[in-house]
């Protein structure tokens, strides 16, 4: 039987303190209730003083008294006076009676036995009692008047059977709150397990910052002992925040409005005084109403991973060869002093001289020794307080506050250093350097200063090198052309390629039968103020500044579609490439890419003419590269044929298909017999290596006729026509439909 009743009195005190106040709050309400009800019925008898007389001294005991079971005995009584007044005053109305069941339900909140019951005994005797001695303010019927007891229990009985569902009710939330009990304490358990046994320090604090609770790791890791004194806090731990206050940290901590806050902070340790970073995630823990109630921890130690970044910053900073100042370092420390400079800054762009010829002869590691060692000598000439990078290669620069003088002193004193020779492994190196210098005023004149005091140091080396030359308004003439132009290439480049960058075409004609065999593809750029610039207006700014790879991606793809377009009535179409293009690592894989999606039949129709330049500049291993090309099909043109000095030689050392004899050759052929008989020779030789042979720069009808009279197989000029754009192209090969790749 004790198993199916509420065990009763499981309010916690504050909670029982809430619903005491409550119900004595409640019986004095009702002091004042009887009083108006009196009033207005024109009851204020012996009644009404009688009940009011009996509440008030049960209101001050359950004020007073203490603790939980006697101030409400008090409550219970109280309430029973009230409804049997209340009863009383009404002359024993029935509907006056449903004040008991009223009661019993406000009785059912103390969860507890004692006041239940008191009330449940005071309804049964007062219906019993007053029912014998004032039958007729007790019962307004004559059955009740004449049988109390009877009555008594009727009415008993059904205040019982109210009180009954009440102890239903509070019987299944007992129930109820024990299984959510058991949830939460094994939720508890479970939470105690994973906060305590976790290998992460993890801590919980207070709004004030005090430790509320901290696992063995948190523990571990900074060496607290394993019971905490009250009131320990994180002002008392043995670290402190660098940089920053502990009062400042918690406040951050405690008014952060994400859910999770990260927050990266280094400490120093009070044991060894080393450094230490931690990455600190927090969760705060809010009430209903936001406010927070405690912040919970989760504390990675990050040091190591601190100082590599630190170590990668360094590296991103430092040149690895020399030490000295890294490109992009250089170009931040530029910025910051001309920001705190008063007055302007000179610039000075070194260069050495015939560097290339060092690491040809002596090896490259020669040449890293003369690059260390030169670093070595800038530090001890320049100005304290100079800002010095290696820029890449054999080219450094120097910043140093002060005016053109001031400039003209460094650089003059670095060529007197460098008059001694330098000391590399094995012996001493006689150095010379070509200087460019530049003023700037203002932070955002950093990069055109730098740019400026390049172009400077190229005129000193093409005066001769070993000088130094000032930057001047022909310079900037120069310089500002270049920066319009890479502008202008950066912007077509953004945009419509096809309509920006239109690829025009020169046909290449047989002089035996005047049809077209071939055509070279040559790129024009429209301007933004509609402006339609040759090759000669921006080529060289792309070689300059990488642009020419994107640009000659673009030509190449244009190409290959005219190719695809024009496949019965063209036999190849030839495109340059640069030598900074070629000598890009993933060129030929692009190139079969390109190849692949073109749809092109046949790629030996796709010509690539690549210069004497590409062949001398070019440090990878080319001749690997050149066979990859042939290998996928395509064929190569050795373009600019007879303008350097060891031509012959790559006849013999390039897999050319074709050779384009140089337009200076061919200027002027008919009156020259010296021409003549060289360009019978190279005819004979591409002949006899069963190469091909096309000349440019054919302009007149002597050249011409010259030219087919030596049986040359192909010409290309003006004579025939200049470049013209795609469309008008495809109206010039009309006639010279069916031409096959033979012809070429």
């Amino acid at each position: 039987m004790r198993g199916w009743l509420p065990a009763g009195g499981g309010l916690r005190d504050e909670d029982w303190t809430r619903r005491h106040r409550l119900l004595t709050l409640l019986l004095a309400v009702i002091v004042l209730a009887l009083t108006v009800y009196g009033y207005t019925q024109d009851r204020l008898d012996s009644a009404w003083l009688f009940t009011v007389g009996l509440i008030l001294p049960c209101v001050v005991g359950a004020v007073l008294l203490r603790p939980r079971r006697l101030p409400s005995i008090f409550v219970a009584v109280g309430l029973t006076i009230a409804c049997g007044g209340f009863v009383a005053m009404s002359g024993g109305q029935t509907e006056a009676h449903f004040a008991f069941f009223i009661a019993i339900a406000a009785l059912a909140l103390y969860r507890d036995w004692t006041p239940f019951c008191v009330f449940l005994v005071g309804t049964t005797l007062h219906h019993a009692v007053f029912g014998a001695l004032v039958a007729e303010r007790t019962y307004d019927h004559h059955s009740a008047v004449a049988r109390p007891w009877l009555w008594a229990v009727v009415h008993g009985c059904a205040v019982l059977a109210a009180a009954t569902f009440q102890v239903v009710a509070w019987r299944l939330t007992e129930a109820e709150e024990r299984r959510a009990q058991d949830s939460l304490a094994a939720s508890q358990a479970q939470l105690s397990v994973a906060f305590d046994e976790t290998p992460v320090p993890m801590a919980m604090i207070a709004p004030d910052g005090g430790l509320l609770r901290v696992n063995s790791a948190f523990r571990g890791w900074l060496g607290l002992p394993e019971q905490l004194a009250p009131g320990y806090s994180l002002a008392d731990l043995p670290v402190t925040p660098e940089g920053t206050e502990t009062g400042t940290l918690i406040r951050q901590l405690m008014s952060a409005p994400d859910a999770t806050t990260t927050i990266t902070q280094a400490y120093r340790r009070h044991d060894d005084g080393s450094l230490m970073w931690v990455e600190t995630h927090s969760n705060g823990l809010r009430d209903r109403r936001g406010r927070i109630q405690s912040v919970f921890l989760h504390c990675l130690d990050v040091t190591r991973q601190q100082e590599h970044e630190a170590a990668l910053r360094r590296q991103v900073r430092q040149d690895s060869l020399t030490g000295l100042l890294s490109r992009s370092a250089f170009e931040v420390d530029l910025v910051e002093l001309l920001g705190a400079s008063d007055g302007p800054v000179s610039v000075l762009y070194l260069d050495v001289d015939r560097f290339k010829a060092i690491n040809d002869g002596s090896g490259h590691s020669a040449g890293d020794d003369v690059l260390r060692a030169l670093a070595a000598r800038l530090e001890l000439t320049v100005p304290r307080g100079s800002v010095i990078a290696r820029l890449g290669g054999d080219e450094f620069v120097v910043a140093h506050p002060g005016p053109v003088a001031s400039g003209l002193e460094t650089g003059r004193a670095v060529l007197a250093s460098l008059a001694q020779p330098l000391p590399v492994t094995g012996g001493r190196l006689q150095l010379a350097v070509s200087i460019g210098l530049a003023l700037a005023h203002r932070p955002e004149q950093a990069e055109q200063a730098v740019l400026a005091a390049d172009t400077a140091m190229y005129a000193a080396k093409r005066a001769g090198g070993n000088r130094l030359e000032i930057f001047n308004d022909e310079m900037r003439v120069a310089v500002q052309q270049r920066i319009t132009a890479e502008s202008r290439l950066r912007q077509a480049l953004d945009g419509d390629r096809v309509a920006t960058l239109p690829v025009w075409f020169q046909p290449i004609v047989s002089p035996a039968t005047g049809l077209i065999v071939g055509a070279e593809a040559l790129v024009r750029m429209w301007t933004t103020e509609g402006e339609l610039l040759a090759p000669g207006h921006f080529i060289p700014t792309a070689e300059e500044t990488g642009l020419v790879v994107p640009l000659g991606e673009h030509v190449l793809a244009e190409a290959l579609r005219h190719l695809h377009r024009w496949r019965h009535e063209l036999g190849y179409v030839s495109v340059n490439v640069s030598p900074r293009q070629l000598s890009e690592p993933d060129f030929v894989p692009k190139l079969a890419r390109m190849l692949a999606v073109s749809g092109l039949d046949d790629p030996s129709r796709l010509v690539l003419e690549i210069t004497e330049t590409a062949l001398l500049s070019n440090s990878l291993d080319l001749r690997n590269r050149l066979h990859a090309i042939k290998a996928l099909g395509v064929r190569i043109a050795l373009d600019d044929f007879g303008t350097g000095y060891s031509s012959l030689t790559w006849l013999q050392s390039v897999p050319a298909d074709i050779v384009k004899l140089d337009r200076s050759f061919v200027a002027g052929l008919a009156d020259d017999t010296r021409k003549a008989s060289i360009i019978s020779a190279v005819l004979w030789l591409a002949h006899s290596l069963n190469m091909s042979v096309v000349a440019e720069g054919v302009e007149d009808l002597a050249d011409w006729e010259a030219l087919r009279a030596a049986e040359c197989p192909a010409i290309q000029g003006y004579f025939f026509s200049p470049p013209v754009t795609a469309d008008d192209f495809h109206q010039m090969l009309t006639p010279a439909r069916g031409v096959t790749l033979e012809a070429a």
